[in-house]
Order: C-alpha cells, then structure tokens, then sequence
C-alpha cells in the first residue's frame, strides 16, 4: 500500500527540479535580499576586527549572567561578535598594558639602576582603565548605534501617520516609512519584512511585534505610538480612525519631551562634578608639582606627570561623562544622515589633514628647538652654541644677564631640563601646534557641509509654510502640475520660490511628469534641494495624488501642522538643554584654559625664584659674601629635581586639548544626538577659541610673574 511519505519522495526530486527551472521569481527576491543584507551589516569597526581575531585563538569562559548583557548589547550595536570574544579583547588588553609596563620598569632599572615604583603602580592603573574601557565598549556602542537610530523615530510615525490616513494598510505604511526614512530604523523597518519573507514569522503582526521588543527598555513611547497605529486598523469609524492616529504622533512627541526634561535635570549634577573632578582640581593640583617634585627628591617626574593628567586624568573624565551619556533618552537629535550630503567627499577627504600639517608642523619645530641646539651635528653645520645667555643676547640687567635661554643642568653625567624661561615660552608652540592641526583639519572638512546643513533647515522652515500654501491649492480642485505654478507666485523672494518655480519649468517647458519633475536625477528640483522632509512630503503628494486632490490637499496640510509642532518640541528640548550647555562650554573653552594658563605661569616664577637663589648661594659660599640664604633650606629645594616646567606646560597643553575632545563629543551628543558633523564642527570651533586664550593667558602669566621675581630678587 502507497503511503503518504512514498508520495511525497517520489515527487519530491520532481518538485524541486521545477522550482531550479525557473529561477526568474527567484532571482528577483535573491538580488533585493542580497542587498538587504549588504546594507544590514555596518562596517567593520576596528573593536569587531580584533575581538574576532584575537577570540578565535583564546577562548574565554565568561559567566552566565554577563554573557546575556554583554550579548545583548552587542545584538543592539548589531556586531558580529560573541560575549567571549569580547572578553578575549579586554583580558589580553589588560595583560597588554601589565607586561609592557613591567618591561619599561625593568628596562629602566637595568639601564640606570633606579626603581620606578610610582610609574610601575601608573601603568598597572592605566591597565585596569583601559580593560574597564575595552569591556564595556559593547555598551557604548549599542548606546551610539540607538541614539542615531532613535533620532529617526518621531519622523517615521510621521509617515506611518500620514500614509495611514489616506490608505488604511500597516504593511504599506511601513514599507513607505522604510523607503524614505534614513539610517538604522529603515533597515530595521525593512528587516520587518524579510524576517517574514524568509520564513522567521509568519505575519507582518508578529516580526513587527519582535522588533518593538528591541525598544522597550529604551523608547516606550515608541512602542506605544506604533500600538496607537495598529489599533486605528480594527476602528470603523474614519473619524474616530484619524483621530487615533493624531494621536500615535502626539504621543512620541509628548514621551520624548517629557524624558527630556527628566534628562536636564539629572545630567546638571554630573557634569558639575566632571568639570570639578576633572578639570579644577587637577588643574590646581598642577600648581604644586614644581615645589613637590623637588621636596620629594626628584620621586615625582615629568613621565609620571604626563602619565596622570594625559592618560589616567582624561580617561577619568571620559567614564564620568560616558556614564552620563548612557542614560540620554532616545527620540531627539540631528536626523539628516551625513552621507546623504551632496559635500559629504569633502568630510572624508585626506586633503584637510596633508593641509593642516604644514601649519602645525613648522610650530611643532619651533616647540622642540631647546632639545634640537643640544645636537652637536646641528650646531656645528650652523655655527651656533648649544645654549646662549641673556647677557649675550644684550640684556643689561646684573641680576638675570647670567641666566641661559634653555639652561639644562648636568649631575652625575645625567641630563635635567630644560629650566629656561625661552625654554618654556618655546614649548607652548607644542599644544598650539596639536590643537591647531586639529582645528584647521575639522574646519575645512565641516565647513561647506554645515553651510549647506544650515541652508537645508532655512529652506526646511519656509517649506512648511509652502506646503500649507500647496495644500490649499489642492483643496480648491486645482490640479497639482498647475498648483506649483500658483505657490511659486506667492512665494516671491523666498527661498522655497525656486524650487516651486523649478517643478513648474519642468512640467511646462520639457513636459515631464511631476514625479520626474521633482524627481528627476539630471533636471529634478531635489537635486538642486537635497532635504529629506522636501523629499518625503513630495513622495507623499504623488502617491495622495493617485487617491484624489482631497486626499493630497489633507495630507500636506498634516504635514505642515506636525513639522511645525516637531519644531517647537526641538526648540522647547533646547532650551532645557541651554543652560547645562552654556555652562560647561564656557568652562571647557573659557575657565579652564584661563586657570591652566596662570598655573603654568605660576610653575615658570617658582622655578625661576629657586634657580636663581641657587645660583646666589653658590656665589656666596665661593667669595664668602653672606646673603642670608641658607644652604640647607636651598638643600630641599634642588632644581635639577624639580620637573622642569617645559614638559609641566605640554603635559598641562595637551591635557586642556583632550579636555576639549571629550566634552565637546558629550555636549553635542547631549544637545543634538549622535552627530558626527556637529561634533568635528563645534572641535574646530572649541580648539581654536580654547588653544589661543590658553597661549595667550600663559604667555602674559609668564612674562608678567617672571617680571614680578625678577624685582623681587633684585634687591639680593
């Protein structure tokens, strides 16, 4: 007897050879499903290259509880890495660090046989930071990889509202949020659809209700206005429908104001304590170093200084601001993706840096040219002296006309400074030089592209005007190839005119299309407009269009009413955020290097006064001239000991210039979301304004302190 099964084998080779045969539906879904996946997998990051490759050799057994977080933030940032490869990464980091420190502890001793217990206990806390940043690097890029897709969120329930209302249908609304949407959430809104089509779910309803899962610790409001959205399908009333539609979008809108609020708040207390924890106190910590230094015998160098307040001072105000940026609420920010831009070649060019470094290379020059008069090649090539007097130079004056430009000092054939006070004015050339390459660089690569990003919402501000204009015309029964003739008129000298009056030309003169008269890639009025709102409420108008004038006439004046309404949420957001912001930029580009310039001055006075009594109380013992100084209180203070405040001052530079860095990163990511353009764009701004007042406050601190010893030591 025949079974079923013997049925199903006999046919099966039949079935199949049928389906290879023809391949043309096949291939179709092939190609597109190909390109989803192209577009679903980011680019691999330099942390996704080497978790792979280092956790493929040693494997790592992470416990059960982390690995569920740490791969949960890992599906979130959408890394193809696993928990314990991430661990992998942050062990041997840490290792990294431990071994290389132990080496250059070691390596030091064999050479001049001194133990370096502080820089040994420096790099070991070096090593437990850098293992702390490695292993939450998942966090933190789950967290980036939110904020830029959260910034699409109220703009998709805008369209999902919008389409909905003329054409009541779930799978199409997101199909059409999917298409003109930017960045992360339309691949997402297009994963809705594969996941159904490649057999994950059976319905639109479940993929799409899996995908709201991913939301719902982060944007509740989300997940709510899409609920608000599907409950509108099964409501018979089409009054009562739209109703609840309006009502999807005023309720992300409201959620997102109200998390904002709670944000401002909260983030006051932390950011006071990054700028006192992390920038006063160390900065006046810095002000003792000189006189430290030579109390402790020479314990305390300048390696050790840099160590601190270059490397583990930064790395403390980075995990004080990283804690704060984790907690920002999702919904708000710049939503314009950056690559959409037409200038978008100038921001990835290499030009700016090759262009930069001839300006920032010359000072960098000028800042080592103390340890480059030490070279006895150079000198002889040149004809100069490895160091010159004041004196030599013409300076008059009996009491500094002995003192050197540089002055290194030798003890027991060993090599100290530079302590001169050309020495130190020299290297403020070296954090002018890193920060200007830098500025210049950023400048010239954001410059057009926040020009036109600027032009873009000026345009974006009338355009919503325009649209209600355009929406009228509709209203009266005008068909809308005449329509945009009639808005061009009455938008004389607006920026908008041009556009409308470019539709009309195009439909009028060449006889295109509406759809190819906006659309066009040679002639289309958006070429010449590149915004995503102009861009989405035209597609919105040729596909209401196809359901009657009426239809189109509602749906712009719709989107006017809640492009507006999102503007004045913005606006309200920024001003919560304004005085948080103002606060810490004119701490970050104004307090900070203002305080760090009079310590620098401050640290050149002190070493200048002991060199100098140094200097007198040799003379004295050598032609028995008494000058009250006593030998034994100059004993504690030895200036071959002390950190010479030439490497004080670039420690002290650099250390502004990486301040600058992370707050900058953490206002503009507070202010506006993940904005990587903002961010390079307000780094030339602060780099330049903060670099300059820190030179200019040093240098006059400088001159003006040392002018100040220089009369007080004149009456010995």
């Amino acid at each position: 007897m025949v079974t079923i099964e013997d049925i199903l084998k006999k046919y099966a080779g039949k079935i199949e050879s049928q389906i290879e045969s023809s391949p043309s539906a096949l291939a179709q879904y092939s190609a597109e499903y190909t390109q989803f996946k192209q577009d679903m997998i980011p680019e691999i990051t330099r942390y996704e290259r080497w978790a792979k490759s280092l956790g493929n050799i040693i494997k790592l057994k992470i416990a059960e509880k982390d690995r569920v977080k740490v791969e949960k933030f890992l599906a979130a940032a959408h890394l193809d890495v696993s928990a314990s490869q991430a661990l992998t990464l942050a062990v041997i980091s840490l290792l990294s660090i431990f071994f290389l420190t132990i080496g250059i502890v070691i390596a030091i001793f064999l050479i001049n046989g001194t133990t370096q217990l502080l820089l040994g206990t420096l790099g070991l806390i070096t090593a437990v930071f850098v293992f702390y940043y490695t292993y939450s690097m998942p966090q933190r890029l789950a967290n980036i990889w939110r904020l830029k897709a959260s910034s699409q969120m109220v703009p998709a329930i805008l369209y999902l509202v919008v389409y909905m209302k003329h054409t009541s249908n779930l799978e199409r609304a997101i199909e059409f949020a999917s298409q003109h949407l930017e960045g992360p959430l339309a691949l997402d809104f297009k994963k809705i659809f594969y996941d159904v089509e490649v057999g994950r779910f059976s319905t639109i309803k479940q993929s799409l209700d899996n995908y709201l899962e991913t939301w719902q610790d982060y944007a509740p409001e989300f997940i709510e206005s899409f609920h608000l959205i599907e409950s509108s399908l099964y409501e018979p009333s089409e009054l009562r429908r739209v109703q609840i539609l309006e009502k999807a979008l005023q309720v992300i809108l409201d959620g997102i104001y109200e998390k904002m609020l709670k944000y401002s708040r909260e983030i006051r207390s932390p950011l006071t304590n990054v700028y006192m924890l992390g920038i006063i106190l160390p900065t006046l910590g810095l002000a003792l170093l000189p006189l430290a230094s030579a109390l402790l015998q020479g314990l305390i160098q300048w390696q050790h200084v840099f160590v601190i307040f270059n490397i583990l001072i930064p790395f403390f105000v980075f995990y004080l601001t990283s804690e704060v940026l984790l907690k920002r609420p999702g919904g708000y920010g710049e939503s314009s993706v950056l690559e959409l831009n037409p200038e978008y070649k100038k921001f990835t060019s290499k030009t700016p840096w090759i262009k930069a470094s001839f300006i920032a290379f010359p000072l960098l020059i000028i800042g080592l040219l103390p340890f480059l008069f030490q070279i006895p090649i150079l000198n002889s090539a040149f004809g100069l002296k490895s160091d010159y007097t004041l004196g030599e130079l013409g300076f008059s004056s009996d009491t500094f006309k002995d003192t050197k430009l540089f002055d290194f000092k030798t003890s027991e054939e060993k090599l100290f400074g530079p302590f001169g006070p050309l020495a130190i004015l020299l290297s403020l050339f070296i954090p002018l030089s890193i920060a200007l390459f830098f500025s210049i660089a950023y400048k010239q690569k954001t410059s057009a592209l926040i020009k036109s990003r600027e032009q873009t919402k000026h345009l974006e501000e009338e355009f919503t005007n325009s649209l209600f204009q355009l929406g009228n015309r509709l209203g009266d029964g005008i068909p809308a190839e005449i329509a945009f003739a009639k808005v061009a008129e009455s938008t004389q000298g607006q920026t908008t005119q041009s556009f409308f009056a470019l539709v009309n030309q195009n439909i009028q003169q060449i006889g295109m299309s509406l759809e190819l008269a906006v659309f066009d890639k040679r002639r289309g009025a958006i070429t010449y407009f590149p915004s995503s709102l102009i861009a989405t409420s035209m597609r919105i108008l040729i596909e209401s269009v196809k359901k009657g004038l009426q239809v189109a006439a509602r749906s712009l004046m719709s989107i006017s009413d809640y492009v507006k309404n999102i503007q004045k949420i913005n606006q309200r957001l920024r001003d919560l955020l304004a005085e948080v912001v103002s606060d810490m930029k004119s701490n970050m580009a104004f307090l900070a290097p203002l305080l760090a310039g009079i310590v620098v001055g401050l640290a050149a006075m002190i070493t200048l006064i002991l060199n100098k009594l140094q200097t007198l109380s040799i003379l004295g013992e050598n032609t028995d001239l008494g000058i009250g100084i006593s030998s034994n209180i100059l004993n504690l203070f030895r200036v071959e000991q002390m950190i010479p405040p030439y490497f004080l001052q670039i420690s002290i530079g650099l250390y502004i210039v990486e301040v600058i860095f992370i707050l900058t990163a953490a206002l503009v990511t507070v202010d506006a979301g993940r904005d990587p353009l903002k961010e390079k764009s307000d780094l030339a701004k602060n780099l330049r304004s903060g670099i300059i007042l820190y030179t200019a406050t040093a240098l006059a601190s400088i001159l003006a302190l040392t002018i100040l010893a220089a009369i007080a030591l004149g009456s010995l």
